[in-house]
């Protein structure tokens, strides 16, 4: 099978051919049909976080494919089925976390893309109880970029509680702002769409954004103050400035979501202000099963777009570089068939 290869931090991906795997008890192995580039790959592929993978491994945790495999004890996917692949390849299943509804919050659990191989390949492995289902109707490439864009705002608005009538701050309009002006019109708020290039910025009015603002000339927390400040602010820029930015707007009693992961990255919570205002500065990750099955229903029910667009694996340098420069318009979605579905 053909991979896209990290075999060292911040050098080229390498396209390589690699045996089949083989899936272990509970695991299925999945001929993967698209697979979607997320900033959380690069960071991977440069080593910029604490904790780092292992080179040579491959990234990519919105892997969706059809199931070729079962292993031992696998009862509940069938072979031909579409599944996806997301960040949360496996966690333990018995630890508070897990058992109260927060696995991604679970210490034992393993990253696909990170900490075993992910979705930048023609074949992969997936822990079966952790393999969602993708329904009838939702194509492998929408379904990509639903597997962590979408689960992971979707969530990030679950998080932040937000209630119809709200104003909610969506800062960066890209491969999750896109999808987060969409789920923050589907709760109900007033929506403030913040980015700083004028392509994405019609894509968030076009999207239903009742407020945007560009960045390079307007006060970010100004202009979200003359609108009331924002109940809830998704940070999802990764930049440092725009956090602080979305964070100065928030109305009293409102909360900054931390989605984004700058490398490095820090903001000053001003203590003062903070306390006499009553905000919350939280941070999210990602989602579990059960908010990604209700992002695909929401989708299968025709109530989010998804904006991509689909290039070949062996692009996968070119695109970095692109999205690195904020050239792509949403998700880049590597289409592994070359059917573009």
């Amino acid at each position: 099978m053909k991979a896209a290869v990290v075999r060292a931090f911040g050098k080229p991906l390498v396209i390589e051919d690699r045996p089949d795997p083989e899936p272990g008890p509970g695991q299925v192995r999945v001929r993967v049909e698209a697979s979607g580039l997320c900033h959380t790959d690069i960071h991977a592929a440069q080593g910029d976080w604490p904790v780092k993978p292992n080179p040579p491994f491959v990234p990519g945790h919105e892997g969706v494919g059809v199931v070729e495999k079962l292993g031992d004890g696998v009862t509940h996917l069938s072979l031909g089925q579409r599944v996806a692949v997301p960040w949360l390849g496996k966690a333990c299943g018995r630890c508070e976390h897990c058992l109260s509804g927060w696995e991604t919050l679970c210490e034992q659990q393993i990253n696909t893309g990170y900490g075993c191989d992910g979705g930048y390949a023609e074949k992969m492995l997936a822990w079966a109880d952790y393999a969602q289902p993708v329904p009838d109707g939702v194509s492998a490439i929408e379904a990509a970029p639903l597997t962590c864009a979408g689960v992971t705002t979707y969530k990030a608005l679950k998080v932040a509680g937000v209630r119809p009538a709200q104003l909610v701050a969506i800062s960066g309009v890209g491969g999750l702002g896109h999808l987060a002006v969409q789920y923050a019109k589907i709760a109900g708020a007033t929506v403030a769409a913040i980015d700083v290039t004028d392509e994405k910025l019609e894509l968030a009015t076009a999207l239903g954004a009742d407020l945007v603002i560009d960045a390079r000339k307007d006060d970010v927390g100004e202009v979200l103050k003359r609108h009331g400040g924002a109940h809830a602010a998704i940070a999802l820029a990764v930049n440092e400035a725009a956090f602080a930015a979305v964070n100065s707007g928030l109305r009293r009693g409102g909360k900054l979501v931390m989605v984004a992961l700058p490398a490095h990255g820090t903001i000053q919570v001003p203590i003062f202000d903070t306390v006499l205002n009553g905000t919350s500065v939280i941070g999210s990750i990602v989602g579990t099963r059960q908010d990604l099955a209700e992002v695909f229903q929401l989708h299968a029910a025709g109530r989010t777009k998804v904006i991509s667009e689909t290039r070949p694996l062996d692009s996968v340098n070119e695109s970095i570089a692109d999205v690195l420069r904020g050239d792509v318009k949403a998700r880049i979605v590597f289409d592994l068939l070359g059917t573009g579905r």
